[in-house]
């Protein structure tokens, strides 16, 4: 499809262009073989079939919640922003909020995860904070009130064991294996979208 729809010199993959209507299709064929559709490890055939049966029920919007999830940054600096599904997203100072339709996970940063133990979010002080924590919380409770079937909820925090379910949909942009960069690590052999795009380019352009 890339080398039908995309504009290029052959055999040259930094002449590689895609127009605008068709510029995203590349990042959502990316997570979809990276999600549940595709990857089968660890699942049984029983929920290999219920999330592909929910896929094809569901509306285009939902679908495309399941494939690319959606992530929802908050922080001090303003409003909730949305962010990229990338590694670098993870902050310290910020709380992520992942929707991908079967589960809803609010993600505590490291910094935010020791406040919250500290118990700042108790004192009148810190007002901020106590608002800064609720707020994801209750955003993920309107998405789940208002979708069938009800999804997983999931609070974790940075370096625990349920931040799992956060970090295995991130692009892994920052690996084991990386050096400097911000943003947290994800301990995967996965290619990251960067060199997904670059096969698919040098694929793409071939004559």
């Amino acid at each position: 499809l890339c080398s039908k729809f995309a504009d290029y010199v052959p055999d040259d993959p930094n002449s590689f262009r895609l127009a605008p209507e068709f510029s995203l299709f590349p990042q959502f064929v990316f997570h979809l073989r990276r999600s549940q559709f595709l990857q089968l490890f660890n699942s049984s055939p029983d929920e290999a079939a219920y999330y592909r049966y929910i896929l094809n029920r569901e509306n285009t919007t939902n679908s495309l919640v399941m494939i690319q999830p959606t992530l929802l940054s908050y922080s001090f600096n303003g409003p909730p922003q949305p962010a990229l599904l990338d590694s670098q997203s993870v902050r310290p100072d910020t709380i992520l909020l992942l929707d991908t339709f079967f589960h809803v996970v609010v993600f505590h940063g490291e910094t935010c995860a020791a406040w919250r133990e500290q118990r700042y979010h108790e004192q009148e002080e810190h007002a901020a904070f106590r608002d800064l924590l609720e707020a994801p919380q209750a955003d993920a409770q309107t998405i789940m009130d208002n979708r069938f079937p009800v999804p997983r909820y999931i609070v974790c925090d940075q370096h625990k064991s349920e931040a799992r379910f956060l970090m295995a949909k991130l692009n892994p942009s920052q690996t084991h294996n990386s050096e400097g960069g911000g943003g947290a690590q994800v301990f995967t052999d996965d290619v990251s979208l960067r060199v997904f795009m670059e096969h698919l380019m040098k694929l793409a352009v071939q004559s």
